[in-house]
C-alpha cells in the first residue's frame, strides 16, 4: 500500500489530479451520478404528454417510473459486482456508452413499448455510476493511505439529491419546449461529456482475469434475485388490490435463491457475509426504512397540495423547494461531520417531527406552516444520504465496496417502491387529508422504528483509540 507520503511522488509521476482526489478525479464522477436521480424525477412532468401522444392511459405509463425503479434495484448490486471483479472505470465507461444509446432509444421510440425498453436500459446503464464512484474512491484512498475524504462523499451525496430535486424542473422546460422525446435525448451529450472526462482523467482499475470473473458472474443467483425483485415490485405496485397468488411464489423464489447462494463458493448476493456483517445489513435496513418515508413526504405531500390543497402545478414545485435546499444543505454539512450515529439519530428525530406535522396539516394549513412542513423533512433527507454512505463506505468488505454500495441504492429503490404502494393505498384516486393523515401515521410510527434501530445499533458508535 502507498503511504500518505507517496501523494508527490504520484503527482510527479505522471498521475495528474487523480492523487488526493483532486477536481479531475470528481468531477467525472459526479457527472455520471447524477444520471440515475434526474432520469428518475425527470419523466414525472411528461408523463401526461407522453399518455396523450402515443394514446395511452396513466396505468400504461405508469410503467415508464417504475420500470426504472426495478431495472436500477437489480442493476445497482449488478454493476457494482462487475466493478468489483472488471474494475470500476472499465465498468463506468461501459455504462455510460448504454446511457446513451438508451437516450438515443427513447428519443426515437415509435410506440411505448420502446419506451419502457428505454428506461429499462437507462436504468441498468446509470446503475453503475455509485457503485463505480464508491469503489473508485476506495481504491484511491487505499493506494494513498488515508481515508476517503468525508467532503468527498458528501459531494456525491449532494450531486444525487440536487438532480433529483431539479428533475421535475428540467423535464418540465425540456417538455414545453423541444417535446418529451427531448427527456430521452438530454442523455446523450451528458452521457458523452462523462464518458470524455471519464476516460481522460480516471486512472486505471484492477481488471479480473476473464475465467475468473465469468466463475464469480453467477448467471442463476443474478436470474433468481432479478425474479425475487420483479415479483415484490408486481404485488407491491397493487397493495391496494393485493394480488395473493404472487405471495407463494415469491416464498418459492426466495427459498430458492438463498438455497443456491448459500451453496456458491462467490455467490452474487452474499447472504453469509451479510449474516456475518450484521452491521451492514442493518444499515440496509436502515437507509429502506428512511426513505419509505422520505419518498412517501416526496411524492405524497405534492399530489396533497394539488389535489387538496389547492396549489397549481407550478406553485407546488415552489412549495417543494425548501424541502430541497434543505436536503442540499444538511447533505454538506453531515459530510463536515466525523461520526455518523449523532447525524442518524437526528434525521430519525426529524423525521417523527415532520410526520407529526404532517397529522396537524390540512387543506386550510397556511401555507408558512405547509413550507416549513417541507423544510423539516429536507432536514433528515440530507443527514440520512451521506450518514448511511460513510456507514457502508467503512462496513463494506475488502473488495466488495461496488457491490455493497449498489445493495445500498437496491434497498433505497425498495423503500421507493414500498412508498408508491402506500401513497396508493392511502390516497386511492384523489389525495385528501385523510389519507395524507393515514400515511403520516404511519411515517411516524415507522420514524420510531427507524430511531430504535439507529440508537441500538452499536456499530455506528465512535470506536476507541
Amino acid at each position: 500500500m502507498i503511504r500518505v507520503g507517496a501523494r508527490s511522488a504520484a503527482a510527479r509521476s505522471g498521475t495528474g489530479e487523480h492523487a488526493g482526489f483532486g477536481r479531475k478525479f470528481i468531477t467525472p464522477l459526479l457527472l455520471g451520478s447524477v444520471l440515475n436521480p434526474v432520469n428518475s424525477t425527470m419523466i414525472a412532468t411528461a408523463l401526461a404528454a407522453v399518455g396523450t401522444d402515443l394514446h395511452v392511459g396513466a396505468a400504461q405509463t405508469a410503467w415508464l417510473m417504475a420500470s426504472l425503479y426495478l431495472a436500477s434495484a437489480i442493476g445497482q448490486p449488478l454493476m457494482g459486482r462487475f466493478a468489483d471483479l472488471l474494475g470500476p472505470r472499465r465498468v463506468f465507461l461501459v455504462s455510460l456508452v448504454l446511457v446513451c444509446a438508451a437516450g438515443a432509444v427513447g428519443a426515437l421510440a415509435p410506440s411505448l413499448g420502446w419506451l419502457v425498453a428505454s428506461r429499462v436500459l437507462l436504468g441498468f446503464g446509470t446503475s453503475a455510476a455509485y457503485p463505480a464512484a464508491m469503489a473508485l474512491l476506495r481504491a484511491e484512498s487505499e493506494r494513498l493511505g488515508q481515508e476517503t475524504p468525508r467532503t468527498v462523499l458528501g459531494l456525491l451525496s449532494l450531486a444525487g439529491l440536487s438532480s433529483a430535486a431539479v428533475g421535475p424542473v428540467l423535464g418540465g422546460v425540456l417538455t414545453a419546449s423541444l417535446g418529451w422525446r427531448a427527456i430521452f435525448a438530454v442523455n446523450i451529450p451528458l452521457s458523452l461529456l462523462a464518458l470524455v472526462l471519464a476516460a481522460l482523467w480516471l486512472p486505471g482499475g484492477r481488471p479480473g482475469g476473464p475465467s475468473r470473473t465469468t466463475a464469480r458472474i453467477d448467471p442463476l443467483g443474478i436470474a433468481l434475485f432479478g425474479a425475487v425483485l420483479t415479483t415484490t415490485t408486481v404485488f407491491l405496485m397493487r397493495i391496494d388490490h393485493p394480488r395473493w397468488l404472487l405471495l407463494p411464489v415469491l416464498v418459492v423464489l426466495g427459498a430458492l435463491l438463498t438455497w443456491w447462494e448459500l451453496r456458491r463458493t462467490v455467490p452474487f448476493l452474499d447472504l453469509r457475509m451479510l449474516t456475518r456483517n450484521r452491521a451492514l445489513a442493518t444499515t440496509y435496513l436502515r437507509h429502506c426504512v428512511a426513505y419509505l418515508i422520505i419518498y412517501c413526504v416526496m411524492y405524497g405531500y405534492s399530489q396533497w397540495l394539488e389535489e387538496a390543497h389547492g396549489v397549481s402545478v407550478f406553485d407546488a414545485g415552489l412549495v417543494m423547494l425548501p424541502m430541497s435546499v434543505a436536503a442540499a444543505v444538511c447533505s454538506l454539512l453531515g459530510a463536515r461531520t466525523k461520526g455518523v450515529r449523532a447525524q442518524l439519530t437526528l434525521a430519525a428525530a426529524l423525521l417523527a417531527v415532520g410526520s407529526a406535522g404532517l397529522l396537524l396539516a390540512g387543506r386550510h394549513t397556511p401555507l408558512a406552516a405547509v413550507l416549513l412542513i417541507g423544510a423539516v423533512f429536507g432536514l433528515p433527507q440530507g443527514l440520512t444520504s451521506t450518514g448511511n454512505q460513510a456507514a457502508v463506505y467503512a462496513q463494506a468488505p475488502p473488495g466488495g465496496t461496488g457491490a455493497a454500495a449498489g445493495l445500498q441504492r437496491t434497498a433505497q429503490y425498495l423503500g421507493a417502491i414500498a412508498a408508491s404502494s402506500l401513497i396508493g393505498l392511502f390516497y386511492g384516486s384523489r389525495a385528501t387529508d385523510a389519507g395524507l393523515h393515514g400515511m403520516a401515521a404511519t411515517a411516524g410510527v415507522l420514524s420510531l422504528v427507524l430511531l430504535v434501530l439507529t440508537i441500538a445499533d452499536r456499530a455506528l458508535r465512535p470506536r476507541r483509540r
